[in-house]
């Protein structure tokens, strides 16, 4: 230590700690002249002492003039050795460095500024302590004093120029020490590692492209920073990242598309936009490489197809359209199964676009690779099923698209409309709201008849009368109304004379006879009018109620639609069709004579024309045809009507369609009743309960005794009837 000091004069020992500045920068200038006398003569020895003097009484000095005196010498003494200043670096720089951490500001001042001119010294052989560098600039980057953030700046700029021009750096050592820094939120620290990313992209020996998978989640999460000039400068590095992609031949894609998907569903619009974009030049550029990752993309596509920026959906949309042309195998890795759940998880999002993207998808699998799809059924078909009921037409009718895709195997065929029957029974607001929507679609996609055929079979079976009523009647409105059924109406009409529309006829018939309205449009649609006219006899008091009345309403008006046009042509030959007539009139007489039907069958009932009624006796005997009583032992034989369709037709047997119409009709009246019986039984039960409770009251209050059972037998016996035991004309005894 002697040594040292004898070499130190006492005047720059003693200045060196002064608190003012220029004596010890003056003694910094006397101790870089005693060392350059050092390496003069070569005593390299002395020169270590004294370095490992400042260290131990200035640079680890409790007092901070003495900390900061020690900065200055270290510096001076590293201008004074020059040349020879790399071998006695790692002497120098770790105290400085461990200087950054001081607590006092202006020693981190001149930590800075000691630092600054060391590397100016030394250049490139100050890479060796790079990383430790780069880790206190990072966090002098964000000091705060303003005055130390100069310093750190100023030193940065310096350190980037040496390492830009350097061959000695070590890009593989630096990424840990950057990723592992890309998550801190300071703005200060953020602006920093830009600046060295964009600063190392830039020097062409440094690959940052092969690295970029590291810390490009840290630059998406800059891109929602606060800071408009923070997000400016990720985009701007990122950008220039995604061209040096474009140009670039080999790129490890599939890293880099984990993250894109994870930021695809950022809560700020700018990052998913970026994220979108990212994603839709990686789907165009990424071949091969991306198949295994073509579901989390997908999953990351199809709900920016919704969001509410349109530029991310018009991204977005364009994304889906390129991922779904590329013609990909099984073989070459694409997961068939995982795209389907994706899809399907998608069918539960709140928006419609989304859903009709994602079956969209289901419907493309469905087309390019059947048999995959088919064999992960079972892990979508309830979905499937469960989006009929979606509050979206658009959605509905594609569900329809890929199930009807699905339905060409018989099994799910079925599978189909026994499901679709067990919604609407679940579901009565489902049949009203989209009941003709999905039926009429599937007639079109699928064949109609045998859609109708495989109902009429289900329905036939239906335990639930009131839902069979009810779903008939749709059923049936739907095939006299919808134009996709006209080739099925037109098969109907010929049911007299070809074996193809008695079959469906008499399929039809089956479920039909839950409704009487329905068997009498289905007669009138298949011209069978004497058969029409027997069922409407065969009603009786119980069937004409409120729903009846309802449905012959809706009946009367179609009668006038131009579906029924051959009905009405029909009319002006009463005497070839005179089971026609008296349907019509049979009709006109169930009809309230002040309901607007009524008005309505009436005035077209006016028009037939007089003249075709030749005799009283003609009319006499057509209208009575064959007695009620005496129609079940008998086949249709048309009456008066065409002998041609008479004899022609392939002999459906009507006795047996009115026996299995009565048999029907008789379970849905012995419901009915039970349901009247139930009710009364009931509230007679509650009103006696009343009654009993009332009187035990009153005997409490005189202090009675209360009577016998037998004495309540009798007053009952003697009471008058109540007002709901009592009944009135044309009403059902209980």
């Amino acid at each position: 230590m002697s040594d040292a000091l004898s070499a130190i004069p006492a005047a720059v020992h003693r200045n060196l700690s002064d608190k003012l500045y220029e004596k010890r920068k003056n003694a910094a200038l006397d101790l870089e002249n005693a060392v350059k006398a050092l390496i003069t003569s070569g005593d390299h020895d002395k020169i270590s002492k004294v370095i490992n003097l400042l260290i131990k009484d200035f640079a680890k000095s409790p007092q901070a003039n003495h900390r900061k005196g020690g900065l200055i010498g270290l510096a001076a003494v590293t201008v004074g050795l020059s040349s020879e200043a790399a071998q006695y670096l790692e002497q120098i720089v770790p105290p400085v460095i461990r200087a950054f951490f001081d607590q006092d500001s202006r020693v981190r001042y001149y930590a800075c500024e000691a630092l600054y001119n060391i590397a100016k010294v030394v250049r490139g052989e100050f890479i060796f302590f790079f990383n430790d560098i780069f880790d206190a600039l990072c966090k002098l980057s964000a000091d705060s004093d303003a005055n130390v953030q100069s310093a750190a700046h100023l030193l940065d700029r310096l350190v980037k120029d040496i390492v830009t021009e350097s061959d000695q750096f070590s890009i593989e050592e630096f990424i840990p020490l950057l990723k592992e820094r890309m998550n801190v939120l300071n703005p200060y620290v953020r602006q920093f590692l830009v600046g060295w990313i964009t600063v190392l992209d830039s020097v062409p020996d440094i690959d940052m492209l092969g690295f970029l998978p590291d810390f490009l989640d840290g630059l998406f999460n800059m891109l929602s920073d606060s800071s408009h000039e923070i997000r400016q400068q990720a985009d701007s590095a990122l950008s220039e990242f995604l061209q040096e992609i474009k140009n670039s031949p080999s790129v490890d894609y599939g890293r880099m598309a984990e993250i894109l998907v994870q930021r695809a569903s950022s809560p700020d619009e700018f990052t998913r936009l970026t994220a979108i974009t990212w994603i839709n030049e990686f789907v165009k550029l990424g071949g091969d490489q991306l198949v295994r990752y073509y579901a989390d993309i997908l999953g990351a596509i199809l709900p920016c197809i919704s969001d509410k920026e349109e530029k991310i959906r018009v991204v977005a949309r364009e994304t889906n359209e390129e991922l779904r042309s590329i013609h990909v195998e099984p073989s070459d890795g694409f997961d068939v199964g995982a795209i389907l759940s994706v899809a399907r998880r998608q069918l539960s999002s709140d928006h419609e676009a989304t859903r009709i993207e994602a079956l969209n998808w289901i419907s493309t699998l469905l087309n390019k690779h059947r048999t995959e799809v088919l064999c992960f059924l079972n892990d979508i078909f309830d979905t499937l099923l469960k989006a009929l009921s979606d509050s979206s037409d658009d959605v509905v009718l594609l569900v329809l698209e890929v199930h009807a895709g699905v339905a060409k195997d018989p099994q799910y065929f079925r599978q189909l409309i026994v499901f679709l029957v067990h919604n609407f029974r679940a579901d009565n607001s489902l049949l009203e709201r989209r009941g003709a929507i999905i039926v009429r679609r599937l007639c079109v996609l699928l064949d109609a008849e045998r859609v109708y055929r495989e109902l009429s079979t289900i329905l036939e079976g239906e335990d639930n009368l009131d839902f069979a009523s009810t779903m008939v009647q749709a059923l049936n409105l739907i095939l006299l109304t919808s134009p996709e059924l006209a080739k099925l109406r037109n098969l109907l009409k010929g049911s007299l004379v070809s074996r193809e529309g008695k079959e469906l006829f008499v399929a039809l018939y089956a479920s039909w006879c839950h409704s009487p309205m329905a068997i009498i449009s289905l007669c009138l649609l298949a011209q069978a009018y004497q058969h029409a006219s027997v069922v409407i006899q065969s009603l009786v008091e119980e069937d004409i109620n409120v729903k009846f009345l309802v449905q012959l309403d809706k009946l009367i008006r179609l009668l006038e639609t131009p579906i029924f046009t051959y009905l009405r042509l029909q009319l002006l030959e009463p005497g070839r069709y005179t089971w026609l007539l008296k349907t019509l009139y049979g009709l006109l007489m169930l009809l309230p004579q002040q309901s607007a039907a009524f008005k309505i069958l009436r005035t077209r009932l006016k028009t037939v024309p007089t003249y075709s009624f030749s005799g009283v006796g003609q009319i006499s005997r057509a209208s009575s045809g064959v007695p009620f009583s005496q129609y079940i032992h008998h086949r249709e034989d048309g009456g008066a009507e065409d002998n041609n369709i008479n004899n022609s037709h392939q002999g459906i047997n009507f006795a047996a369609r009115l026996q299995q119409f009565e048999n029907v009709q008789n379970q849905h009246r012995g419901q009915t009743r039970n349901k009247v019986n139930y009710s009364y039984n009931t509230s007679s039960s509650s009103a006696s309960k009343e009654v009993r409770r009332s009187e035990e009251q009153q005997q409490q209050q005189h202090h009675k005794p209360p009577p016998s059972s037998t004495s309540l037998s009798v007053a009952d016996n003697n009471r008058p009837p109540s007002i709901s035991s009592r009944k009135a004309p044309g009403q059902l005894q209980l």
